[in-house]
């Protein structure tokens, strides 16, 4: 009892520094809200590249973090918020979208001109930085980007306003990414420790576009500004004052105050709308869907029957166009689509989704969270100039015989006497301790992900990309849990005689180069990772092995915050 008393007034102490919570009382209910009456914003945009004298050239922004209000709604008060942008005036959530050319390095300088006190509620007895000033900690991962280690956004490289704080392994103030990778879909967003969900729920991400025009253009995909498009999609729930709320009261308060497992919002975010429509012609549209959530799983489909056709999975184009009328995106995923809607037989069509939450045993959703966004079918036939290719983009098969290492990567779920969750780990460590996976520069590794937990998790490696090569349902996942909960020791435990039953097919536009997939909860699922650029050469264009390294994490990001997170250290 006065631990738990200790606790509470902890809680109540640094609130006064890093914001309140609320019970819930004053809490908007998004059914009041009409759908479909704000237009899809369109991102600023912004060009990580210049041009000298006719010569392309390294680009060099400088970004920051503001606070400000946004109009998530027509109907809904301004809403205090963290954006991305040049300037407060410019900011917007989400942030601008960076524009970058293959091979032509981007540069940029985040500037952290945040407040004192965050806005919302941070649970003290999680990791977070202790910073020796007021102020609110951020650090910006580029995801899905190939660039060293001082550039990837560690969560301990943290800084706040003015650089007043910096974490253990910040280093400087600007990013380089060389872009040196394939062309693709990306998206920045902050990896403080411990602090990423509430930074994410405040609105700092942002989507970043990789292009080789030389390369895509003889695709003939949609292009341009305005038909291809990103749409970073999330969730929130808001106060009747237009606050974005969140829970301050957490499910176990006598050990964490104020975490919660997961984060659910009520209204469906699209581009910083609730329940956009954008109006369209009747010809090919490109969509860079990012699913941009703190936990929310997406099952997306037409109610019209419209289909998508998936030309690339995370940051990595497919080798050939695939279709589907319905597909799941975990948080953090990228779908890159085309949809054709000279093929829809209606004047509108609406973007929906069934996935249940937490996924995959959660509640189902409803006429509220079960609509994304409307798009309004212009009538007018035209000649469309895109096309949809045969091929898309080769890039080097698996080589499971190459593999130099074998490892067991196994996810855990700690509960209370109460049932209730207190922490998730990765190996049964917690993120500060030392590196465990250590593959050298050049290598790839089979690792089979044993997903112990009732959760599905989207893992998330940074730097690498890997193949999903199988994942299979545990047999007697009981009594192989109880051995790893004793042992913590896959080969021990006997693992091959479990991960024997039930084979899931990975979907055909996921069976390509990823960086995020979804480990399915009681399966061991079988992964080729590969630690070397995907393309020519063996060797990374910077230092990937100098310090602080990289991570892998669950990108659910409560239970990121809450230590489901390892340290990755490549060797030379």
């Amino acid at each position: 009892m006065e631990m738990a008393l200790f606790f509470l007034v902890l809680c109540l102490g640094v609130a006064g520094v890093w914001g309140g919570g609320d019970d819930g009382e004053g809490l908007f209910r998004a059914s009041k809200l009409e759908m479909f009456v704000d237009k899809l914003p369109e991102m600023p945009r912004l060009r990580g590249y210049t041009v000298r004298n006719g010569v392309l050239a390294a680009g060099n922004l400088t970004i920051g973090m503001y606070e400000k209000t946004w109009k998530f709604h027509r109907d809904l008060p301004r809403s205090r918020v963290f954006a991305f942008g040049t300037s407060r005036e410019t900011a917007t959530v989400p942030g601008p979208t960076i524009e970058a050319l293959q091979g032509v390095p981007t540069h940029v300088t985040w500037t952290n001109h945040l407040p004192s006190r965050h806005i919302l509620p941070w649970d003290p007895t999680l990791s977070a930085p202790r910073p020796s000033a007021d102020g609110v900690p951020t650090v910006v991962h580029l995801h899905g980007g190939v660039h060293p280690p001082h550039s990837d956004g560690h969560s301990l490289a943290w800084f706040t306003s003015s650089f007043s704080s910096t974490g253990p392994t910040w280093s400087r103030p600007t990013s380089s990414y060389p872009n040196y990778q394939t062309p693709g879909s990306l998206w920045y967003h902050d990896h403080a420790m411990a602090l990423t969900r509430v930074n994410l729920l405040a609105g700092l991400f942002g989507a970043y576009s990789l292009l080789a025009p030389h390369h895509e253009s003889p695709l003939r995909l949609p292009s341009g500004p305005r038909f291809d498009l990103p749409l970073v999609v999330f969730d929130r729930s808001f106060l009747s004052d237009g606050s974005i709320y969140m829970n301050s009261t957490g499910n176990n308060p006598q050990i964490h105050p104020q975490w919660q497992p997961e984060y659910f919002g009520d209204a469906i975010i699209v581009n910083g709308k609730a329940w956009p429509f954008l109006a369209v012609r009747r010809r090919r549209y490109r969509f860079r869907i990012i699913n941009a959530s703190n936990a929310r799983f997406f099952r997306f489909f037409f109610t019209n029957g419209l289909h998508f056709v998936h030309v690339a999975s995370d940051s990595v184009y497919l080798p050939k166009p695939v279709t589907s009328r319905k597909f799941l995106l975990a948080p953090s995923e990228i779908a890159d689509v085309i949809v054709d809607f000279a093929q829809s037989q209606t004047d509108s069509a609406i973007l929906a989704n069934d996935a249940p939450y937490p996924y995959p045993s959660g509640d189902s959703t409803d006429e509220i969270n079960g609509r994304v966004m409307k798009f309004v079918i212009g009538r007018r036939r035209e000649v469309d100039p895109s096309q949809i290719p045969k091929r898309l983009f080769r890039y080097p098969a698996p080589a499971v015989h190459r593999a130099a290492m074998t490892r067991y990567i196994a996810m855990y779920e700690y509960e209370s006497a109460t049932g209730e969750p207190t922490h998730l780990y990765l190996n049964g460590l917690s993120f500060l301790e030392r590196a465990t996976e250590t593959p050298r520069e050049g290598s790839s590794e089979v690792w089979h992900v044993i997903n112990l937990t009732d959760d599905n998790h989207p893992l998330h490696i940074h730097l690498a990309l890997f193949v999903v090569l199988e994942q299979r349902e545990l047999v007697d996942l009981d009594g192989f849990k109880n051995c790893m909960m004793r042992l913590n020791d896959a080969i021990k435990c006997r693992v091959g005689d479990h991960a024997r039953g039930r084979r899931y097919t990975v979907p055909r536009y996921e069976r390509g180069w990823k960086n995020v997939f979804k480990m399915r909860p009681g399966c061991a699922t079988r992964i080729l990772v590969r630690f070397k650029p995907l393309g020519p050469g063996t060797k990374f264009p910077f230092n990937a092995t100098e310090e602080p390294g990289y991570v892998y994490h669950c990108h659910i990001l409560d239970h990121e915050d809450n230590e489901m997170m390892r340290p990755l250290k490549l060797i030379p």
